[in-house]
């Protein structure tokens, strides 16, 4: 039993199946952000684990490594390329990049650089340690960039997912009230940007359907991914 569990098969079956459930319920729910297929997947999944652990009476780490982790592996692989992907609504629209690319890189590299300092601010005031802190900083960029980068800086890559996904989760459904807020609304650029900076792949997903605005969205995701390399020169000025 435990042989035949440990192949690749059981961790990519049990994330297709919650993903899927996920995706169903999201649509009988009427796109309510809760059912978010990421979301509900990421916790459905851990229900799953908790379950075969209580039934083989084996912790849920130890079900979660031999069991899940390998086709998990097989999973994470194909982020790098989805990532890479974000080029191609990028190229479709590349007229307006070539416009306005100084805007552009700058805006993104200042929204990056004082998300940090939020992120830092937030969590040294509700106290937690460095290796949590270290775990939250990456979450800026979109998940296959952000897991390395934690591992990098001493933080818990599990930590550092959880918070990605709760982040895009957020922003999808508070997009349109936080567009309308900080007026954004009036520039397709600006909506682009900021939904793809705050919200990663989730929040170029929203805007999918909209060619300007996901074409900005998704250079958000690669340019905010490219400044996620600086993560670790900031954790170690912050002492990290």
């Amino acid at each position: 039993m435990d042989v035949t569990l440990a192949l690749p098969f059981t961790g990519i079956f049990i994330s297709l199946m919650v993903y899927l459930f996920g995706q169903w319920l999201f649509k009988i729910g009427k796109g309510f952000f809760l059912f978010q297929p990421l979301f509900l997947g990421m916790v459905l999944g851990i229900v799953v684990l908790v379950i075969m652990a209580s039934m083989m009476g084996k912790t849920t780490l130890e079900v979660y490594t031999k069991f899940y982790k390998p086709g998990g592996d097989i999973i994470f692989w194909f982020l790098n390329p989805a990532t890479i992907a974000f080029a191609v609504p990028l190229y479709k629209r590349n007229d307006i990049v070539k416009k306005y690319w100084l805007e552009i890189v700058l805006a993104l590299i200042i929204g990056s650089t004082i998300s940090l300092f939020c992120i830092l601010g937030v969590s040294t005031l509700f106290g937690l340690d460095h290796s949590a802190i270290a775990a939250m900083l990456p979450q800026a960029a979109t998940t296959a960039i952000a897991l390395p980068i934690s591992t990098a800086i001493g933080g818990n890559a599990s930590v550092t997912a959880m918070a990605v996904i709760l982040n895009a989760v957020i922003i999808y459904a508070l997009g349109d009230f936080l567009i309308k807020a900080f007026r954004l609304g009036k520039s397709r650029i600006g909506t682009g940007l900021g939904l793809g900076t705050a919200g990663h792949a989730v929040g170029q997903l929203k805007l999918s359907n909209r060619s300007v605005e996901g074409s900005m969205a998704s250079i958000a995701v690669v340019i905010i991914g490219v400044c996620g390399l600086g993560v670790p020169t900031f954790a170690h000025m912050m002492g990290f």
